[in-house]
């Protein structure tokens, strides 16, 4: 749903506590637990980040029973207008002479007086 590359998730608890890692097989035995096996519940704040995409969420969890048969969850909420990688920044001009204003370096050989 959130477009994400290679997600950490953790929960906002002050423990640091890692739901999901985007290092393989570091949170797979968490793949089969349910939210309430984290004490995960109503009001719950996680974050979600994308370091690949330099892409941040932060998530609040809210409780309903009032959602659509066979619809597990829904998101709700701003979303960014554009989801994936930022634009990369242009590459720097190579400069011979440390300026910017198009001189060259100087190709004078004789003796000057």
């Amino acid at each position: 749903k959130f477009a994400m590359v290679a997600p950490d998730v953790q929960i906002e608890d002050g423990k640091g506590t890692i739901l999901i890692s985007s290092e393989e097989g570091e949170t797979e035995a968490n793949n089969h637990r349910k939210l309430s096996d984290f004490g995960i519940r109503n009001g719950t704040r996680l974050q979600a980040d994308d370091f690949l995409q330099d892409y941040t969420l932060l998530i609040n969890v809210l409780h309903s029973e009032d959602l659509e048969k066979d619809v597990e969850f829904e998101v709700v909420g701003d979303t960014p207008e554009r989801i994936g990688p930022k634009p990369s920044e242009p590459t720097p001009r190579n400069i011979s002479n440390g300026s910017d204003d198009g001189a060259q370096p100087s190709t004078s050989t004789g003796n000057q007086q």
